[in-house]
């Protein structure tokens, strides 16, 4: 498979203009074009269906423990293991894809769920299932931040924002058409036909390979300059021929516009220069925006699926409801929190990524907290003030695929995004762990939403204090 168009570039000396501020600024003069929508709707597309790949499991689930006869902690294992395996799909996909390419771990993690989908349905026993469950964990968990990262930086920074946040709802909306899809599918045909089914976007890897360029941004940060003046000239030409109209210099700030303490500022360190990998996230600048959205990407998903793991549950055991109304509450709540990250994607570049946060954060926490404050005495009341709840802890959780690669620079911002997408992946665990702890413990079930409160308002302040903000400035700008 040819992996971007760059390979037909022919070899030689690259053109002045592609440096990497050049290739930045380059990309700042493109308006939203046919081209930007292509490639984010390829791209999307893959995202949707890892999105689809990563809910199958809870649907399966019923029938393989009649079928296996699995004890409760065999189904705990079931559900847990590809969550194992998307902490570390995430840790891996940043570092090669720093070193080998965004768009090349994209399509080989799409082809590896596929083809893992595919190999779940010859399954007859519980130990090959879980060990090609975490073999798909890691292939979803790699492709995600990695996509983001790579919509990142083909955006100029202009209305980046709106633009990165219309395509992150593509995962919501693909865990929303999964549930439909298996909910329909697993009680007619069986969990091996859904499995079957996930297993045919494996192909789009194909698609990947030969309709999404290479990161321009990325070529040009490892020194291959040839390859990603061909690659720019192609994308350059592509949004010309989309726009009919040719495309405007690119700007190049004088000395006299920028201040000279500014400048000092903005440019790296030596330490900062040389560290890579795990250790740039921690060195200089970078120490504290990794520490700062790795505690709001962990409270944000603590709550989250603190809150939506639990309430099927709650409505269930603590109310009395059937299992069939427990489950459209639960949904009810989930389509509001679809609704918050639309209202976000629609609203960040004017208020900005750390007012989102607080803002989302805070009021979710207040809302968990009014809630408690009322003693959740009926299953209305619950649903009502969750699902308000769950508009800000959605919105603020879908923003942080935006905010994350932003905080980066080039030679690691894959990985920036994979550490964040680990630390995900800590709070999808412990959030419902630590939630049925305190269910089971309490005389009350006020005494839940205290405690996903008192988390909110932890991500909430240090968000509001802490958290730099990004909206409309060049990535290198942000991360040189």
């Amino acid at each position: 498979m040819s992996t971007d168009t760059s390979k037909d570039a022919a070899p030689g000396p690259p053109p002045a203009g592609t440096t990497r501020a050049a290739v930045a600024a380059r990309f700042e003069r493109l308006p939203l074009s046919r081209w930007h929508v292509t490639v984010r709707l390829i791209v999307g597309v893959v995202t949707f269906f890892e999105a689809f790949d990563q809910l199958l499991i809870a649907y399966a689930l019923p029938e393989l423990r009649d079928e296996w006869h699995l004890t409760t902690g065999d189904a705990t294992a079931v559900l847990t293991v590809g969550s194992v395996g998307m902490l570390a799909g995430a840790l891996l996909s940043g570092r090669l894809a720093d070193r080998y390419g965004r768009v090349k771990v994209i399509a080989y993690c799409v082809a590896a769920s596929g083809l893992v989908s595919l190999a779940l349905t010859a399954c007859t026993s519980l130990t090959p299932f879980l060990a090609l469950r975490f073999l798909q964990g890691l292939a979803i968990g790699g492709e995600v931040p990695v996509a983001a990262a790579f919509i990142s930086e083909i955006t100029r920074s202009f209305k980046r924002g709106r633009f990165v946040l219309l395509y992150e709802l593509v995962f919501p909306a693909g865990l929303t058409v999964g549930a439909l899809a298996a909910a329909w599918v697993v009680p007619a045909a069986g969990w091996r036909v859904m499995f079957a089914i996930a297993a045919v976007p494996g192909l789009l890897a194909f698609l990947v390979q030969r309709r999404v360029p290479e990161s321009p941004r990325w070529l040009a940060d490892r020194g291959r300059l040839a390859e990603a003046e061909a690659v720019m000239a192609g994308i350059e030409a592509k949004v010309s021929a989309a726009t009919g109209r040719p495309l405007p210099p690119p700007l190049r700030p004088t000395p006299e516009a920028v201040p000279e303490a500014a400048a000092q500022a903005a440019a790296p360190t030596p330490a900062e220069r040389a560290a890579n990998g795990i250790r740039g996230l921690f060195t200089g600048r970078y120490r504290r925006r990794t520490l700062v959205v790795g505690a709001i990407w962990f409270t944000g998903y603590f709550v989250n699926y603190g809150v939506t793991s639990w309430l099927p549950s709650i409505y269930k055991d603590e109310y009395g409801l059937g299992l069939s109304d427990a489950l459209l509450y639960s949904t009810v709540t989930s389509v509001a929190g679809l609704l918050g990250c639309l209202l976000v994607a629609l609203t960040v570049d004017v208020l900005g990524r750390r007012r989102i946060f607080a803002i989302c954060l805070g009021a979710s926490a207040a809302l968990l907290l009014t809630l408690a404050a009322l003693g959740a005495r009926s299953p209305a009341q619950v649903l009502i003030w969750t699902s308000l709840s769950a508009v800000g802890f959605f919105g603020s959780n879908i923003c942080l695929y935006l905010y994350t690669p932003e905080l980066y620079p080039t030679r690691m911002r894959a990985l920036g995004c994979s550490v964040g997408g680990a630390v995900n992946r800590l709070g999808v665990i412990l959030g419902p762990i630590l939630v049925g702890v305190v269910y089971a413990a309490g005389d009350s079930v006020a005494a839940v939403f205290v405690m996903l409160g008192a988390v909110a308002v932890i991500g909430a302040v240090v968000a509001a204090t802490l958290a730099e903000e990004t909206a409309n400035r060049p990535l290198e700008e942000i991360s040189p």
